[in-house]
């Protein structure tokens, strides 16, 4: 071997080498990132322990059962739904002996079916939740509550080395059920054509959607025809919770001009405003609303 091809072997060796190590340091420094959100999620949930029990109460002094997840993670940066449904299927599915600090775990009283009430692994063999029956947040075993485990969900992934870790974002289900929420708290409020964007004391059926999805973070033009412009067209036989509906004047109408918008809020219902209910549910499936619709656009 020429003096040559052993400094370009060697060199080749010392660069193999140095990759390697800094690959694994990369590799460290992610998994101590990950070690560190689990460790915050756990510490903050321990830190309430004994805060009073309120059905869906968001905190931060009273907890309903899935809210006391919902604030946790919103603690470390991480927006989670705020339903035992919703967070049920959140996230990745773990089994009962493969949970890690950080994990929302769900049980039922009856140990079967959908889940009843739900708490956030600390490790050690232990949970915390928000007891109903004990009025308050408690710490409870994990393994002692096995006859009444259905699942358990992770939030916290663990970070690719190869990239720089970011802020996750909120899955589109739970986006869809803040809409929906958001909607919901203005149930009743009084319609008013033309009603101004910048109030909440009436709304128009545009400025409605406008609304609730900018609360969601989601920016839609200001009235119906131009929001029927955004987002992708879906086949009114497919919709999903969240899906803004678009309907022309009445069913016989011979013009498919758009004169109202609906949300889609799953189970055969939209959520919308007109005349004198205001902000109000309504049966879609099989009703003149479902026959007057023009087009359906998904924005999530």
């Amino acid at each position: 071997m020429t003096k040559r091809d052993w400094v370009m072997k060697s060199t080749v060796a010392v660069m193999l080498s140095t990759s390697l190590l800094m690959g694994g340091q990369v590799g460290v420094v992610a998994a101590k990132t990950q070690d560190s959100k689990q460790s915050e999620v756990a510490n903050i949930a321990t830190s309430l322990i004994g805060k009073d029990y309120q059905y869906k109460a968001k905190g931060p002094k009273q907890f309903g059962s899935a809210e006391l997840a919902t604030y946790t993670y919103k603690q470390v940066g991480i927006s989670i739904g705020s339903t035992i449904s919703s967070l049920y299927k959140t996230g990745t599915k773990v089994s009962e002996k493969s949970v890690e600090p950080g994990d929302l775990v769900f049980f039922a009283s009856s140990g079967s079916g959908s889940p009843t009430f739900m708490g956030i692994y600390i490790g050690g063999d232990q949970f915390v939740y928000s007891s109903q029956g004990e009025d308050e947040v408690v710490l409870k075993t994990y393994s002692e509550y096995s006859d009444k485990f259905v699942g358990a969900r992770r939030i916290l992934e663990e970070t690719d080395s190869s990239e720089t870790p970011s802020k996750p974002e909120p899955p589109v289900s739970n986006i869809a059920d803040q809409v929906i929420k958001n909607g919901e708290k203005y149930l009743g409020t009084k319609y008013k054509y033309g009603s101004s964007s910048s109030t909440t004391k009436t709304f128009d059926c545009s400025s409605f959607t406008q609304r609730v999805f900018k609360e969601a973070g989601i920016t839609l033009p200001r009235d119906s025809r131009q929001q029927s412009t955004v987002g992708k067209t879906v086949s009114k036989n497919d919709l999903q919770k969240g899906d803004l509906v678009f309907m022309k004047a009445s069913v016989n109408s011979s013009s498919d001009r758009i004169t109202h918008v609906a949300i889609y809020a799953g189970n055969g219902k939209i959520l919308h405003t007109y005349g004198s209910p205001g902000v109000t549910y309504s049966k879609y499936d099989g009703t003149n609303w479902e026959k007057r619709v023009v087009k359906a656009k998904r924005v999530l």
